[in-house]
């Protein structure tokens, strides 16, 4: 499994106990550092199950100047949702664990991290 995570995050780090606690084998993306690229981000977005306006972090600097909360949220401007998190990581949602089974969750509590690690 690979987590998604900020450092200065503390879910993240809450997550990365947990991980650890649990024994979990998993690697560690630096997801400011190390960009998903959109075709990535795409790939994420179908494990979850989401659309890319739902691991939106809407109150960050970045979404208020593009202004994210008057985009519209359909088929149409997916595309352009996924190119703004592409090229403004700071906007996705943290921490995401992409599990074993194919699957992704935004494991932003105990009981998701511990849904990621059960699958």
């Amino acid at each position: 499994m690979e987590i998604w995570i900020n450092p200065a995050c503390s879910k993240c780090r809450s997550a990365i106990s947990l991980l650890d606690a649990e024994g979990a084998d998993y690697t560690v993306r630096r997801y400011l550092e190390d960009v998903p690229s959109e075709d990535e981000i795409r790939a994420v977005l179908d494990r979850l199950g989401l659309e890319p306006w739902d691991i939106t972090r809407t109150q960050e600097a970045a979404a208020k100047e593009l202004g994210l909360k008057e985009w519209a949220r359909d088929a149409g401007t997916r595309d352009r949702w996924v190119r703004a998190l592409a090229e403004h990581p700071k906007l996705i949602q943290r921490p995401i664990i992409t599990a074993d089974d194919g699957t992704a969750v935004v494991a932003r509590t105990d009981d998701a991290v511990r849904d990621a690690l059960s699958r």
